[in-house]
């Protein structure tokens, strides 16, 4: 795709060496629903040609919406629509890294209650596939895996490497006894379960499949069991005893035979049809025509398949946890916080031409007429705000914890943090005393992308395309400091064990390795973001301060951040990650859930790493860049 550039900051706008932070509130949301029980006998088989359910005919109608892109007060409104849709089944991931973001702390509460989500599910009369990795690829840091995991330097994922097995283990006690209750089996929604996830684009390791699929049994697993590549995948990603479906977005009858011909007289699936695609910082916006969508899903119900729709509604990328794609390119390149996808439901849960068109073609294989549509929501716009206050960079680092002192740099994964499981995402700031200028060399060991200044003034930019700067030359002691970014680890592809961010070795000046680092962990966690609302707005300096009132608030408006003006950085809202804004694009706008906020002041804390022009605009509509059709 063709990379589109976008200026940085706009006419007016003035350059800083801080990180800015500005603030708002919202609300809380709990919905707890038992899934409804029945008296089964037989759950989904794959056992001819159709697929049956309790013996009869049954076709999966499928869509995804991942509970975990999606603000939890949303997650029944989602459905709903899923289900006014004409669809029968919500498929959903499982992300490993937000379940266990520190080996055996485990989190399945709130946002990640998966079972409320289930249970929601059952209560609305809607079947669920359940794909719960531990790999899951998702334009998801590091494909769902936790970055703790690369703290062994030996690690090999996705393999039946005994430090990753181990971890599999852990982790599907905690999960899997969450979701036995929840099986066709056991009165609720599950049809069916996912092995892994496109592991045919993998293939290290002939003995991982059946060890994944073993680790479900074991733990009880009873309902159908699938699999799920693209074309080139299937030859190396099934395992015996679970049904493979396919992946694809342009329709190619050659792929249906080469399914029939390894599973003759077995039900064909499309597990995912891509209804869009993924957007990458600097290149454009992604979209797939309504008219090609519906004509291949057209084809697909008149060939007697099931479908799932990847993504029916694709959510949002919030906080860190966007991917990277590096796949035929020289570098990486990070996915976008928005996952709108060009999806039938919009980031925002608004309808789309192709939702009323699948709408349209679903009803055709219903009997009895489709729900009503659910009523959208308000949106509103509110006036710009201005920065009234803002703290530096330099001056946040005492809200930070202790640094670690350490002759070599040491990635961000190795750092001795997060109770010894590392630093997983955000900024490490790498400090160091130089005494003369000249050129500093990366030796390509920057992952991902670092903002160079000596003595705090702000020299340039290094990442994978640029590894060269010069250093000014000055006088005596002076600290040069080099502020990483990991921009998002690469969710798909053979690269994975390579994953690890920060400085991943040395870097030189004037062809000398730099030692004696002292190192700072900015991951950004909601401790280190609440300490400054204890300033309560005193006038510290270069502490940014902004407050909308919101008087007249509805709960159900939804608000789109506009940063026009600003360059590159994090939003947070009420200690809540919206997650990156890049003057580069597409993405030009960051959405805002209506139920974030609340009546009265709201705290938004806006983390800039360059120029501003001091304003934070708010639209009624989002801007996701210039659109170029998927190829």
């Amino acid at each position: 795709v063709p990379g589109q550039k976008r200026g940085g900051g706009g006419g007016g706008g003035h350059f800083l060496q801080d990180w800015l932070f500005f603030f708002f509130f919202f609300p809380p949301f709990r919905n707890k629903t038992e899934p409804k029980r029945m008296n089964r006998s037989e759950g989904l088989r794959a056992n001819s040609s159709q697929f049956t359910l309790e013996r009869k005919p049954f076709r999966i109608l499928g869509g995804s919406i991942h509970y975990f892109r999606v603000p939890r007060a949303y997650w029944e409104d989602r459905l709903l629509k899923m289900k006014a849709c004409g669809l029968n089944t919500l498929t959903t991931y499982v992300p490993w890294n937000l379940h266990e973001p520190e080996r055996g702390m485990f989190n399945f509460e709130d946002q990640l209650d998966l079972g409320a989500y289930l249970s929601l599910a059952a209560s609305l009369d809607l079947w669920v596939i359940l794909r719960p990795g531990p790999y899951i690829c998702a334009e998801w840091d590091l494909g769902g895996l936790p970055s703790w995991l690369l703290r062994d330097k030996n690690m090999k994922l996705r393999t039946t490497y005994p430090g990753f097995t181990d971890a599999v283990n852990s982790f599907f006690n905690q999960l899997i006894k969450r979701v036995v209750p929840h099986q066709y089996s056991k009165g609720g929604p599950i049809i069916a379960v996912q092995v892994e996830n496109e592991y045919g684009s993998y293939a290290k390791d002939k003995e991982y499949m059946p060890f994944i699929k073993e680790a479900l049994l074991s733990r009880g697993i009873r309902e159908l069991l699938l699999t799920s590549d693209n074309k080139e995948g299937l030859k190396l990603g099934g395992v015996k005893g679970a049904l493979e479906t396919i992946n694809f977005q342009k329709l190619s009858l050659n792929d249906f035979s080469y399914l029939e011909e390894i599973q003759p007289q077995k039900p064909k699936m499309v597990m995912e049809y891509w209804s869009g695609w993924f957007d990458l910082w600097g290149n454009l916006h992604h979209v797939y025509a309504a008219e090609d969508m519906i004509a291949v899903v057209t084809e697909i119900l008149k060939l007697d398949m099931s479908i799932n729709l990847y993504m029916f509604h694709g959510g949002t990328n919030f906080g860190f946890m966007n991917g990277a794609f590096a796949v035929g390119m020289p570098a990486p390149k990070p996915m976008v916080t928005s996952y709108d996808y060009d999806a039938p439901l919009s980031e925002a849960g608004d309808y789309t031409t192709k939702y009323h068109l699948l709408r349209n073609l679903f009803s055709r294989y219903h009997t009895q007429p489709l729900p009503e549509l659910p009523s959208l929501r308000e949106r509103r716009a509110y006036q710009a705000v201005v920065i009234q206050q803002h703290l530096s960079l330099w001056d946040s680092l005492h809200f930070t914890d202790k640094p670690l002192k350490s002759e070599k740099p040491v990635n961000m994964e190795n750092l001795p943090v997060n109770n010894k499981n590392g630093q997983s995402y955000g900024y490490t700031l790498y400090e160091t005393t130089i005494t003369s200028g000249g050129a500093l060399n990366s030796k390509n060991n920057v992952r991902d992308r670092a903002l160079v200044f000596v003595d705090k003034h702000f020299v340039g930019v290094l990442d994978y395309k640029t590894q060269e700067l010069a250093v000014p030359d000055g006088k005596g002691r002076r600290t040069l400091s080099l502020l990483v970014e990991n921009c998002g680890r690469v969710n798909y592809g053979k690269t994975l064990d390579e994953q690890r961010k920060g400085l991943v070795g040395d870097i030189e000046l004037n062809q000398r390795l730099l030692r004696d680092f002292i190192i700072h962990s900015l991951d950004m966690k909601p401790g280190f973001v609440n300490r400054f609302v204890s300033f309560d707005y005193y006038p510290v300096p270069l502490l940014v301060c902004v407050s909308l009132s919101l008087n007249q608030f509805a709960s159900d408006s939804l608000y789109l951040l506009c940063l026009q003006g600003w360059l590159k950085g994090v939003v947070f809202i009420n200690g809540k990650n919206l997650g990156r804004y890049w003057s580069i694009g597409p993405q030009q706008a960051l959405y805002v859930p209506g139920p974030w906020l609340h009546r009265g002041d709201n705290q938004v804390i806006v983390f800039e790493e360059q120029e501003t022009d001091g304003k934070i605009q708010f639209a009624s509509s989002p801007d996701y860049g210039m659109p170029v059709d998927v190829q």
